[in-house]
């Protein structure tokens, strides 16, 4: 947070006092920066509290919880849903058959009429969790109902096994690199190590 100052430039961050004191003061991504990583963002993800962050994003295959697609993106609200869209393209283009249909399982922060409309153009049935907080789902009751959603809704928990894994063994927790390129780059390695070890443990031969 100390870092975290005004984009002009002056160290004396004049909302707040002195350097490095911020309590009252007001401070946005919009006029103040990181003067360590240019790259980071405030942001504040379900009950954290704003910290400055990256956003990191895994695919997963359902059957073994390999993770198959990994990035790194700067924070923000939509990010999540923008990289998933780029990952899942990318999963379309080696299909072996075009034209196969394929599911995604997600959770309700993926529940956005753009993100399913997105899903269906690129032939991939969103099994995305249904947020009906106040609102109505862009998630069909159809797809909702469907033997397939519940089964990708339990198996989509698997993803948060590479998260845990890369914040405790990994370090990616509080990452001691600087800039987009450089965290983009450890966190693809981890989600390469997770996968190795992953793969040990599915390997091993329970008697």
């Amino acid at each position: 947070h100390k870092s975290f100052v005004r984009k002009e430039g002056d160290d004396q961050d004049n909302d707040g006092g002195s350097a490095g004191d911020f309590k009252g003061s007001k401070r946005s991504n919009e006029t103040h920066q990181s003067k360590t990583d240019s790259d980071a963002r405030l942001y504040r993800k379900g009950k954290t509290a704003s910290e400055l962050r990256y956003m990191g994003h895994t695919l997963t295959d359902n059957r073994h919880g390999l993770v198959v697609n990994a990035r790194v993106t700067s924070a923000d609200g939509h990010a999540e849903r923008e990289a998933a869209k780029i990952m899942i393209n990318d999963a379309r283009q080696v299909a072996e058959d075009p034209d196969v249909e394929i599911t995604l399982g997600a959770d309700k922060g993926y529940d956005a009429q753009e993100f399913i409309e997105a899903c269906r153009a690129m032939k991939v049935t969103p099994h995305v969790a249904q947020n009906t907080s106040g609102r109505r789902s862009a998630v069909p009751d159809t797809i909702a109902s469907s033997v397939g959603y519940a089964i990708s809704q339990q198996k989509r928990k698997l993803i948060e096994q590479g998260f845990g894994w890369a914040k405790t063994v990994g370090r990616m927790r509080q990452v001691m690199v600087r800039g987009l390129k450089k965290v983009d780059q450890m966190f693809v390695l981890n989600m390469a190590a997770y996968n190795l070890v992953r793969m040990r443990s599915l390997g091993q031969v329970r008697l």
